[in-house]
């Protein structure tokens, strides 16, 4: 088949994707979108935002349609010429559920347990991809459980890495650090990663990170600055003050210009690896191989 044909259908698929997954999150439940053991009653509740045609719709339509013609470039050879549907179904349906995590952490600041459930599975099914398709990690005479043992040492080290930052923060800051909804779903994209990924997965979503952080503390810092100012240039700084943490405190945690949600850049990260992946291996391969390191 020609391969203009193939960048066709990726992005045929990805906006269709992107406009599945803008209808679905207009119809999730409200509940799914609060944090836990949030109700109408309570005197601070907020309604869940939703996605919209436009930007958020555009967006996930834009993001699924790079990330199909991605897989194409980069995973033509190993998954499409030597067809491996069940590798591609695990990117086809994972993409737009990376998404709709992006957009509900960003919006709500909230990663609905339901979002993780469903990756887990499709972290299953890769799973079974590589037991009955091989993987590009191990040759065909490796023992038929260590692609599985592969998949779930990441999801059991990567959730539980947060769970104990997220300890150690609440212990010893009396804060936390990394909300269970990170936790969760680092559990679930481990299935989908495997350890060689779980490295890829991290490096990339602490990357992004901080390109994201350093405007934002920027903006926080113009902020205080402007607040500063306030207080001083007013006849009562005391009341100006108090009524500026009156403000600060009638904020919605979801609404905090302060607060930067991690789950999109973990999503991030699982989305760059698996549509990269036979990229991955062959970098890392010479690179161990560079050191002396065979496998």
């Amino acid at each position: 088949m020609n391969i203009a044909i193939y960048y066709v259908l990726a992005v045929v698929a990805g906006v269709l994707a992107g406009a599945l997954i803008t209808y679905l999150f207009g119809k999730f439940p409200d509940k799914w979108l609060q944090d836990y053991g949030v109700t109408p009653e309570d005197p601070d509740y907020r309604p869940s935002k939703r996605m919209r045609p436009f930007p958020e719709g555009l967006i996930a339509a834009a993001f699924c349609v790079a990330c199909y013609c991605v897989t194409v470039y980069f995973c033509r050879v190993d998954y499409i010429e030597h067809f491996r549907p069940m590798h591609l179904a695990v990117i086809l349906l994972v993409i737009p559920a990376l998404m709709l995590v992006m957009m509900a952490d960003k919006l709500n600041r909230i990663i609905p347990d339901q979002f993780s459930i469903y990756i887990a599975a499709c972290g299953v099914l890769s799973i079974a991809a590589d037991f009955f398709e091989g993987s590009v990690w191990f040759t065909p005479d490796a023992k038929w459980w260590m692609p599985i043992l592969n998949k779930v040492i990441a999801s059991v080290v990567g959730g539980g890495v947060i769970w104990l930052i997220g300890f150690l923060s609440i212990t010893f800051l009396g804060r936390e650090g990394m909300g269970m909804g990170d936790m969760r779903l680092l559990f679930a994209t481990g299935l989908i990663t495997g350890c060689y990924g779980l490295i890829v997965l991290m490096y990339v979503s602490i990357f992004s990170a901080i390109l994201f952080a350093v405007p934002l503390l920027i903006r926080k810092r113009r902020r205080i600055a402007a607040e500063k100012k306030r207080i001083a240039e007013s006849e009562d700084p005391r009341a100006e003050k108090l009524k500026i943490q009156r403000e600060k405190a009638a904020i919605h945690f979801a609404e905090d210009p302060d607060y930067m949600a991690f789950g999109p850049f973990l999503a991030l990260g699982c989305a760059v690896f698996a549509i990269m992946e036979p990229f991955f291996f062959e970098k890392m391969v010479m690179t161990m191989n560079l050191f002396g390191v065979y496998f």
